[in-house]
């Protein structure tokens, strides 16, 4: 092959024979770095300050272990080791914490020099790629959490537990507005990785500017009034805001902060965030629709009470209690009996009224722990659990019969409410749902027909 002489070698070649090893190095986008045996840094090229945040100057001498992140530190030593005996390393990723504090991750090329003793590595910036392989696995994991869980306070806690690996925050907080009232409830908050407590008035002012403007929005500490400092007693710094919106409207607001003075949210967290309100609103929207077919399901849609699937759930329940407690219970039925007549003579509408007073009265009546039922038609039924004599069913069924001994005002008319009930006891009448309901709707026959009985005995002595 031809030898160029110095006169025909090409001028840019000629250039760079004049540059210096350094003057390379520093074009480079990598950082390259000399070490000692001791961990010190001898060397560093001008991307370091790229990287690691630190200038050429303020690296040297540093120790490496000083910057290592300090969950990486035992597999960093370890590496270095394995090096120095010999063994050259190729794409070995660790973290390292730059100058402002934030995280980078690295992926190094290293190799010892015998003759130098010293560690010779090239240091590639990877934090985008890490960055971008987290936030892909973290979606699949939200969206796959979104479809498998049937809880909402465990769907939330998953998510939460996903999104704080991503998004520099320690609070976490999914904020609803009740259409009817306007008001701001938070059925979901985890602040500094316990409950939190409910967002101050400057926030909600904030989920309010997030629901109206239908964006999301960022709030710093020059907008934010002292208050709702987190459990550590810090306050928080910034806020990040994005609207959970149903196919209908915004129904809220999705709210992360950070008590960090140097942790700012960024336009990547936006992303994440947007996506995962995202999930969060599609679940809200799916567990409301399950409460609703669920309301639907097991309560009278007149009434509100309990309907006769959620009556043979809890009795089944009541009987299985007083088994294993030896307790007894009272099953009441309860029938109307002049419900036939305002239907007729008032109209369906002022029937239906008449039930859903009679359901109110029945609940005033009773203990917070008895089930009050709707049957059918205008058939009720009462089960009083943790009864210790019988005497206290019947004290209960005689308050009952007290208070429909006033009429009902409906459509500015006074209605009379005689009721008729029937009594079964568990041990004593039957062991089983169905053999309570035969024997009290047995006895609610024969306290009607006795009623019946005394009204006509009644109507015939005042005719004589």
């Amino acid at each position: 092959m031809k030898r160029l002489t110095r006169r025909e070698v090409p001028p840019v070649v000629d250039h760079l024979s004049d540059l210096t090893l350094t003057q390379f190095l520093d074009l480079l986008l990598d950082v390259v770095c000399v070490v000692d045996a001791d961990g010190h840094f001898q060397y560093v090229s001008v991307a370091c300050e790229q990287v690691f945040g630190f200038t050429q100057e303020e690296m040297m001498g540093k120790n490496v272990r000083d910057l290592v992140h300090p969950e990486d530190r035992e597999r960093t030593l370890n590496s270095a080791n394995q090096i120095m005996a010999g063994t050259d390393s190729t794409q070995f990723e660790n973290r390292y914490l730059r100058k402002d504090g934030e995280v980078v991750h690295i992926m190094w090329s290293a190799r010892w020099s015998e003759q130098g003793q010293v560690r010779i590595g090239v240091a590639r910036d990877i934090t985008r790629r890490k960055q971008a392989e987290l936030v892909q696995s973290a979606l699949f994991r939200i969206s796959q959490a979104t479809h498998r869980a049937h809880d909402l306070g465990t769907l939330l806690d998953q998510i939460r537990d996903i999104v704080v690996t991503l998004v520099p925050c320690e609070g976490f907080y999914v904020v609803l507005r009740d259409d009817r009232d306007g008001r701001w409830n938070v059925p979901y908050s985890r602040d500094e990785g316990g409950p939190g407590v409910a967002p101050p008035e400057e926030v909600e002012s904030f989920c309010e500017r997030v629901r109206s403007e239908q964006r999301t929005l960022f709030l710093g500490p020059e907008a934010l009034a002292p208050g709702g400092a987190g459990a550590s007693g810090r306050q928080p710094r910034y806020w990040l805001g994005t609207p959970l919106a149903s196919e209908q409207d915004v129904i809220g607001a999705l709210v992360v902060k950070s008590y960090s003075p140097g942790v700012h949210f960024n336009e990547e967290d936006q992303q994440l965030l947007e996506f995962v309100a995202d999930q969060v609103a599609v679940a809200i929207s799916q567990q409301r629709m399950l409460a609703q077919l669920q309301q639907r399901a097991q309560y009278d849609a007149l009434t509100g009470l309990p309907n006769r699937v959620l009556l043979d759930d809890r009795l089944q329940k009541a009987i299985s209690v007083a088994e294993r407690e030896s307790s007894m219970l009272a099953l009441l039925f309860v029938d109307m009996d002049d419900f036939k007549r305002v239907n007729d003579t008032l109209g369906h509408a002022a029937g239906d009224w008449l039930l859903q007073l009679t359901a109110q009265r029945l609940l005033a009546n009773v203990r917070a722990s008895d089930t009050v039922a709707r049957l059918g038609g205008d058939e009720f039924i009462i089960v009083l659990e943790g009864l210790a004599v019988t005497d206290q069913a019947q004290a209960l069924v005689h308050k009952i019969q007290n208070a429909f001994a006033l009429p009902f005002e409906v459509d500015q008319n006074s209605v009379p409410s005689p009721i008729s009930i029937g009594m079964a006891l568990y041990p004593l009448d039957g062991t089983t749902p169905a053999a309570l309901l035969r024997h009290a709707d047995k006895r609610m026959y024969a306290a009607k027909e006795d009623a019946a009985a005394q009204r006509a005995a009644g109507q015939g002595g005042a005719g004589n």
